[in-house]
């Protein structure tokens, strides 16, 4: 059975689905419901929503038994191995204290919290406790991500000097997710903690940031436009982050990460559709695609993301088995948080922020 602390130490039940609710029934919870039921091993026991009328619709759909209005309700009648949360952001924090309480495992969705101190109260709460807390940041999961991780690590190519990751986009956001045009902080705080993330997946941890941000679509309340200059990792290599909702690029609708990443003995380029191309010297231009998988309940607009979720389901899901620290766990993803608010605070202040 479960330990206190949430973690599985049985082979035996490590064979029986892990029981879960989710806290949360909008949009994105079709498609992480869909993902978990790829993964396996799972059980999908309640659903809450604060609307109850959407978390039926969502139960009726995947044939969930149990659906509750009262978060609270769910976490005391249910006998639960983790949730996952799915809510707003503004209410992650209080499920997942909610969770930690009762000693129940917490997947969370991106961004962990409105404020790094919110971010960081979860994980030190989830530690104090010693619940297995994890977050679910897929974009690094995206398959030609993994192979430019995977080159930067066979070191052929040798040591980065300089790299730069775009996401340039007029990919419709706005049309799945209204909530977004309500955000005062948008970009950063959305697309940032993806990008930013993929960034120290890549190169380790930021030395130093400076950022610059632009409000163009006029429609929505937020930044859409960030750039954010970093020096990163144990080669102190210098990063770009280019990130835009307002580009109207043909060829980069798609919700897609690009990089451009400079090597000693060559580059690699992430590009459209998937390509990634590296170009040594004296040997010339190699390319290979990596596609992402599609899955029937994925829109095939957000292969690359959905796919993902996948990849990203399953190392949570053996985190949960084995007791080992998922890849985004909650420790590791604060760091991405601090990115993500160093940024708000040198774009307002004009100042490079040390860390």
């Amino acid at each position: 059975m479960r330990s206190v602390s949430g973690i599985v130490n049985s082979e035996e039940y490590i064979m029986k689905p892990l029981r879960y609710a989710v806290f949360g029934t909008g949009f994105w919870s079709q498609f992480q419901i869909a993902a978990w039921n790829e993964v396996g091993g799972v059980e999908l026991v309640a659903v809450y929503n604060r609307t109850v009328e959407r978390a039926q619709r969502i139960a009726d759909r995947f044939g969930v038994p149990a659906v509750y209005g009262d978060a609270e309700a769910l976490l005391d009648k249910e006998k639960l191995d983790f949730i996952d949360i799915i809510t707003d952001v503004d209410t992650h924090s209080r499920f997942t204290h909610m969770a930690i309480e009762r000693k129940i495992p917490v997947i969370c969705q991106k961004p962990m919290a409105p404020t790094y101190e919110i971010a960081e109260g979860m994980v030190t709460a989830a530690k104090t406790a010693g619940v297995p807390f994890m977050i679910h940041e897929n974009f690094r999961w995206q398959r030609p991500m993994r192979q430019v991780k995977r080159l930067l690590q066979e070191g052929e190519i040798g040591k980065p000097f300089r790299g730069r990751l775009f996401f340039n986009t007029s990919f419709p956001v706005f049309d799945n997710q209204p909530f977004l045009r309500e955000l005062e902080q948008f970009i950063l705080t959305d697309v940032g903690s993806h990008v930013l993330d993929c960034t120290r997946f890549l190169f380790g941890e930021a030395k130093n940031l400076y950022c610059k941000t632009k409000h163009v679509n006029q429609t929505i309340k937020g930044e859409d436009v960030a750039s954010v200059f970093m020096e990163m990792g144990e080669n102190n290599t210098i990063v770009t982050c280019e990130m835009s909702y307002a580009s109207a690029l043909e060829n980069e609708r798609f919700p897609q990460v690009f990089a451009l990443i400079e090597c000693e003995n060559g580059v690699i380029e992430l590009d459209t559709d998937y390509w990634v191309r590296v170009t040594t010297k004296g040997q010339g231009t190699h390319a290979q695609r990596f596609a992402p998988r599609h899955y029937p309940w994925a829109d095939a607009e957000y292969d690359i993301v959905h796919s993902s979720i996948v990849d990203c389901n399953a190392d949570l899901l053996k985190s949960l088995q084995t007791g080992q620290p998922a890849e985004t766990n909650g420790a590791d993803n604060l760091e991405t948080v601090r990115l993500v608010f160093a940024s708000y605070e040198s774009a307002a202040t004009g100042r490079v922020i040390t860390f």
